[in-house]
């Protein structure tokens, strides 16, 4: 697998190899060591899988409760996947990061904790699954607004007929009200 770096350090994009002939293809998508030395030293508790239609955005989400990383990657169809550092004092606070993932590429994306992260599908339709490096968290879910204008994130959104948002999605805080992580990925002590 190699790792290619990303204009944020600790958000990285893996490329598994595939081996293929007329028969299919065979790759390997994760192994634990390699991924512990080569992406970051974590491990997964919890493998979540999504299919969304063309057009349906969903994020840009977090908990501040249990901060959770994800190692993304797209089964069927294509998306556009996004991670925002929400980290206060990083070197790339307010940056965010998107990139392709789509069955044709096997592209996987780490999103570590201490960011939001939402993706947007591009294909008729999508699959998407996404190995958590901690449970679910319903009562500390965040929304950051997907189209909040500091963050300026440039959604492919032309040839679309629409974006689809979840009511949630479309009430989400404003970069500005949104709360925010310190610089290792955990809410600030509020004592």
């Amino acid at each position: 697998m190699n790792v290619v770096a990303t204009s944020i350090p600790e958000v990285k994009v893996l490329e598994p190899r595939r081996f293929g002939d007329d028969r299919g293809f065979f790759m390997e998508t994760f192994r634990e060591q390699w991924f512990r030395e080569h992406v970051a030293d974590v491990g997964f508790v919890q493998d979540n899988h999504s299919r969304s239609m063309q057009g349906i955005l969903r994020g840009l989400h977090y908990q501040l409760e249990q901060p959770q990383g994800k190692l993304v990657r797209v089964t069927s169809g294509e998306v556009f996947d996004v991670a925002v550092d929400l980290r206060e004092g990083s070197a790339t606070f307010g940056q965010w990061y998107g990139t392709r993932l789509s069955a044709e590429n096997a592209l996987q994306m780490w999103v570590p904790p201490g960011f939001a992260h939402g993706f947007l599908v591009l294909s008729d339709e999508a699959e998407f699954l996404y190995k958590c490096t901690d449970y679910y968290h319903p009562d500390s879910e965040q929304t950051l607004l997907w189209n909040d204008p500091t963050l300026a994130i440039e959604w492919p959104t032309e040839n679309l007929p629409e974006v689809i948002l979840s009511e949630k999605d479309r009430e989400g805080s404003t970069w500005a009200e949104a709360p925010k992580f310190d610089k290792t990925g955990f809410p600030p002590s509020r004592e």
